[in-house]
């Protein structure tokens, strides 16, 4: 496939604190793996190698090893799914909530009683159905209770703030629950119920804030306050980046990066180097010079530069070529198109792409190529159905076309359609015998396919699958690179660790590989120290790798310093390929700005490594 972005399989291993798993990556809101194992999440993007990244994760996900059943013993006594929709007899204990002794005792017990009378009374009418008598009780209860029964006086503005949420007015929930936190912060039920009145009253920053002390309270075991947090956050990330992206900058990957896009197109003109004929002659008189300069000027003149890697001024010299109507028209189109995806501009890419796919007389190669291009892009804005489509198309036109095959195959991988993509890899193998990757990607759709069906015969024998690759292709890196993720899988660390040694000689430029090999040393070792070095390591060799600092973040995030986490999420922000991506990221650096507010507000932070 090819967008705007190398092809990565973000893994979350998702592990408690002390598993060994450590850092985890990609997205929130899927479900832990048994027994610490990581979760598959595929964000299969652009055709680049394919290399396995545990990409960073949403705060909490870390915790939820003990999967989706059990209880829970804190201050609320919530079980894990429960509703909190009942009112409740008493609050979350705090400290210091014990009755006055001494001389008033008599009168206040008498005060307080009266207040529970009114409370209870208040309970009836809320389980009939009668919220606004209900309201009425609870607030003869806040009337009468004592101003020095914080604990009481809280679990009255939460019940009234239950009765005015039946209700659905959402004001009055949260100025209620604000009142009962103010008197017991650590209040699971009132902050829970003010979060929900937030999302109601769309003040997303407010109820990413209340959501998230809620899972730290409740150790990260209630399904239902992690929901809230993951769409909340999922919300937040997309409006940021809504924004950002339509007012960002492009930026130009690294020289790396893009050399690595273009070498998973064998069947690619664009990328193919200048033949002999399409070199300006300078030994030509002036005339004939001028001649060839203004025919060769635009794409032939890119096509100079990609050679150079000088690919800042490629997007120009096609957009001569094609302002020109020059020959070499069709191809400044799809080079012009390939470069606005690599810089994330898939607004700009696609109608150079749709004019070349409807060029009846282009030639079959660039068309079908830009049809996976774009099919890549559509993968990327969500959109399988287009983009199965364009795929298809690109095969009815050119079905001798190992890219098609190659590229469609990681799409089926995406779409958890694992037989059609092992299908296809097949055709691009028997179309192009020597095509590493798409071995090393068949491997990989075979094991990933016993990893989740749990399936130890078919895991072997996927494993055994890798060994033959790496023989037989012992210069692909991402051969060695996919084989270190399983051997990874099955806590064979050690030999995953001289695979990516592997793969560092063979592409010693590659950040990527760095950042697993650093991923690799906290999941064997904890080794916290080595893994930091080697991402660093990453980023001083590719300083737009965006992988890199998303995962560093996540890493500093778990060692609680959110300054810095928040710091290395923006860098990755400000690097991101496609809107999606920013998303994402933006996610990631709003929970870790929630933490640094529920830290300072009530004292609270998730354990560290």
């Amino acid at each position: 496939m090819a967008a705007s972005k190398p092809v990565e399989a973000a893994v979350v291993a998702a592990a408690a604190p002390g598993s060994g798993s450590g850092v985890g990556g990609g997205g929130g809101g899927g479900t832990a793996g048994t027994g610490g194992l990581p979760r598959w999440q595929l964000a299969l993007a652009v055709g680049a190698p394919l290399l396995l990244g545990a990409g960073a994760m949403y705060l909490w996900s870390r915790q939820r090893r003990r999967g989706e059943t059990g209880g829970r013993g804190d201050a609320g006594g919530l079980k894990r799914n429960s509703e909190r929709k009942t009112p409740e007899g008493r609050a979350s204990p705090a400290p210091g909530s014990g009755h006055l002794e001494g001389p008033g005792a008599h009168l206040e017990m008498n005060s307080l009683d009266r207040a529970q009378a009114a409370k209870n009374k208040g309970n009836k009418y809320f389980k009939a159905g009668k919220y606004e008598q209900a309201i009425q009780c609870y607030t003869e209860a806040i009337s009468l209770c004592p101003t020095e029964k914080n604990v009481d006086l809280s679990t009255f503005y939460q019940n009234r703030a239950a009765a005015f949420e039946q209700l659905q007015k959402w004001k009055e929930v949260a100025q209620d629950c604000t009142k009962a936190v103010e008197l017991n912060p650590k209040y699971v039920k009132a902050l829970f119920r003010r979060a929900k009145a937030h999302e109601k009253l769309d003040n997303k920053k407010e109820c990413l804030e209340d959501v998230t002390a809620v899972c730290i309270l409740e150790g990260f075991q209630n399904q239902q306050s992690m929901l809230l947090a993951d769409k909340v956050l999922k919300l937040l990330g997309k409006e940021k980046a809504k924004e950002k992206y339509k007012n960002r900058e492009p930026l130009m990957p690294s020289p790396q990066f893009i050399k690595s896009y273009f070498s998973s197109f064998t069947d690619d003109i664009i990328s193919q180097p200048m033949l002999k004929g399409e070199k300006s002659d300078e030994d030509k008189d002036k005339e004939g010079e001028v001649l060839e300069v203004k025919e060769n000027s635009g794409y032939l003149k890119a096509k100079q530069y990609m050679e150079e890697e000088n690919y800042d001024k490629i997007i120009s010299e096609c957009s001569k070529e094609i302002d020109a109507q020059g020959k070499y028209m069709a191809e400044a189109l799809l080079l012009r198109a390939t470069f606005y995806l690599l810089i994330g501009n898939a607004n700009a890419a696609k109608p150079d792409l749709d004019k070349v796919i409807s060029l009846k007389e282009a030639n079959v190669k660039l068309r079908a190529n830009a049809l996976i291009k774009r099919g890549s892009m559509y993968m990327q804005q969500q959109e399988p159905l287009l983009s199965t489509q364009d795929f298809n198309m690109a095969a009815d036109i050119d079905p001798q076309n190992a890219d098609v095959y190659h590229h469609r195959g990681q799409l089926k991988i995406l779409l958890d359609q694992v037989e059609e993509a092992v299908a296809d890899f097949d055709e691009c193998i028997r179309l192009r015998p020597e095509s590493a990757l798409a071995q090393a990607q068949k491997c990989f759709a075979l094991y990933r396919q016993a990893y989740t069906g749990n399936n130890a015969s078919q895991i072997q024998g996927a494993m055994k699958g890798f060994e033959e690759v790496i023989k037989k292709f012992p210069r692909c890196a991402e051969g060695y690179a996919l084989y270190a993720q399983a051997l990874t899988d099955q806590q064979q660390f050690g030999k995953a660790d001289e695979m990516y040694d592997k793969c560092i000689d063979l592409e010693p430029d590659n950040a990527t590989t760095y950042v697993h090999k650093g991923l690799l040393q906290l999941q064997w070792k904890q080794d916290l120290d080595k893994g930091l070095e080697l991402i660093s390591k990453a980023i001083e060799i590719d300083n737009k790798c965006d992988f890199a600092y998303e995962t560093m973040g996540t890493i500093e995030v778990q060692r609680g310093n959110m300054e810095k986490a928040i710091d290395m999420f923006n860098k990755a922000i400000n690097l991101a390929k496609s809107e999606m991506e920013m998303a994402h990221l933006y996610s990631l650096c709003d929970a870790a700005h929630a933490q640094t507010e529920v830290a300072k507000k009530y004292g609270l932070k998730p354990p560290t490594l």
